[in-house]
């Protein structure tokens, strides 16, 4: 162990262009709460989460679409309860007409029992809502590499 102890993720900031579209969907499709809004000179701000724990900032503060051949973030991936509650997370994204990289819960890798669904938010950020069993029997997209790094 390091001499700084162990770290665990507090919360995840995303910029985004549309704070009010952004809230519509991490919070009525994905069940965010906001628990704190504010103003800072231009930028608008939220905090959500769920139970009262904050998961993440949005930050209106973007111009453009999420840009995956640049530095920084290559997606940010939650972890649901069971394979039903992303089953669940899929039909309530698809009824959005959320974009999607695979079609349905595919497998981390071939022959995993994790995996989960893989779509996109307003902005273009890439999402991955999965389980770590569940997805056995569901097919991998790539036989040999991880699933969540080729979308």
């Amino acid at each position: 162990m390091s001499a700084i102890g162990t770290l665990a993720t507090h919360h995840v900031g995303l910029n985004v262009t549309d704070l009010e579209r952004s809230l519509d969907f991490y919070g009525s499709v994905l069940g965010f709460d906001v628990l704190g809004e504010g103003k800072e000179k231009e930028s608008r701000y939220a905090f959500l989460g769920q139970d009262g724990r904050l998961v993440l900032t949005l930050w209106q503060q973007a111009a453009g679409a999420y840009d995956s051949g640049r530095p920084g973030l290559h997606h940010l991936a939650f972890e649901a309860e069971s394979i039903e509650h992303v089953r669940a997370a899929e039909a309530a994204l698809t009824a959005r007409g959320t974009s999607f990289a695979y079609e349905g819960v595919v497998a981390h890798r071939e022959g995993a029992a994790s995996g989960g669904i893989f779509f996109h938010d307003p902005d273009g950020t890439r999402l991955e809502i999965s389980v770590q069993t569940g997805a056995e029997e569901a097919e991998a997209p790539s036989a040999t590499a991880p699933t969540c790094g080729f979308f």
